[in-house]
């Protein structure tokens, strides 16, 4: 029962931090700051002053109240609307909260349901509606990715013919915006609105390289700004990136292909416990039914499930390869 007490005593405590954090109200030192930003803006010559209040005023447009107050009970927004944004969905951070605590609600009633105690039933909803979303929200960018690494060679070279035909990087960056496929295309077409509003192209360049975080886009953005700095045949430098890219490609399908027996070694014993203890469980469910009720169980059973975790981590990084 203690074991309880101090559970139940932690999500109280947790419950009257978030509802402290919600009706506080702005910070001032964040109000005093954005005012300052606003007034250099304001009074700040050059095109890219402008172009950054435009911009501002476009995000500010965009967030609605909804996403205020999502912002203010969720940690590092910043950092998860990023995320967000990386999916290439309209997704705001108001509704990522809210099937966040949708499935937590639902998972947590589930878990009473079935006679499962308050405190294992609540830390199962909150490990499932927030480690769910992140998991599908990591697994749309890791495709996305995927594709747009994929795709990316084709619209470099694509570049090099419009460069080898006489019009200038500009002109090529819109025609790949409009002729390849998405992301490519979409990622392409957002550099072009920002340059058509003021942006420099390495402003813009760098900001959707910051938001994929692929290495392939910073080659890119690399490649472009030496050789802004050192002068050459452009042409022949993007088609040697191409090259490259499409070597890298084939070098991590084969290192894919070497570790997928080890991946696959290390996915079934990470899963044959979970798989034992559900046919356990289904056979004999009175056998089982002690993991769900005695403290003693509980506690066990999270610290094999914290063992098991470790191993599941240290297996993964075992057979992850980075080129």
């Amino acid at each position: 029962m203690s074991i309880m007490v101090i559970i139940l005593a932690g999500g109280v405590l947790g419950a009257l931090a978030l509802l402290i954090n919600a009706f506080q109200g702005p910070s001032a030192s964040k109000a005093t700051k954005r005012r300052l930003e606003m007034i250099k803006e304001r009074h700040a010559e050059g095109i890219a002053a402008h172009a950054n209040a435009q911009i501002r005023k476009l995000f500010a447009k965009q967030q609605s109240r909804a996403d205020s107050w999502a912002s203010t009970l969720l940690p590092k927004p910043a950092l998860l609307r990023q995320r967000l944004e990386r999916t290439g969905r309209s997704w705001s951070l108001a509704q990522f909260a809210m099937v966040c605590g949708g499935i937590v609600v639902t998972v947590t009633l589930l878990m009473l349901t079935r006679g499962a105690p308050i405190p294992l039933a609540i830390l199962v909803g909150c490990f499932v509606g927030v480690g769910l979303p992140h998991f599908v929200v990591g697994k749309l960018i890791n495709r996305r990715i995927a594709r747009f690494t994929a795709n990316f060679p084709d619209a470099i070279e694509l570049m090099v013919r419009g460069l080898r035909s006489g019009l200038p990087i500009t002109e090529t960056l819109g025609i790949v915006s409009s002729e390849v496929p998405d992301p490519v295309g979409s990622e392409f077409r957002a550099v072009a609105d920002k340059m058509k509003i003021g942006r420099t192209m390495e402003a813009a360049l760098q900001e959707t390289a910051d938001r994929l975080g692929t290495p392939e886009f910073q080659f890119f953005v690399i490649t472009l700004a030496i050789q802004r700095e050192t002068g050459g045949n452009l042409a022949e430098t993007l088609s040697n990136l191409a090259d490259v890219l499409r070597k890298r490609a084939q070098m991590k399908l084969k290192i894919k292909a070497m570790s997928s027996e080890s991946k696959a070694s290390a996915m079934i014993v990470g899963a044959l416990p979970f798989i034992v203890f559900g046919l356990v469980y289904m056979m004999n469910p009175g056998y089982m039914a002690g993991f769900f009720t005695d403290d003693r169980l509980i506690i066990a059973g999270l610290g094999g499930l914290l063992w098991m975790s470790i191993g599941v981590f240290v297996m993964a990084k075992m057979v992850n390869f980075e080129i």
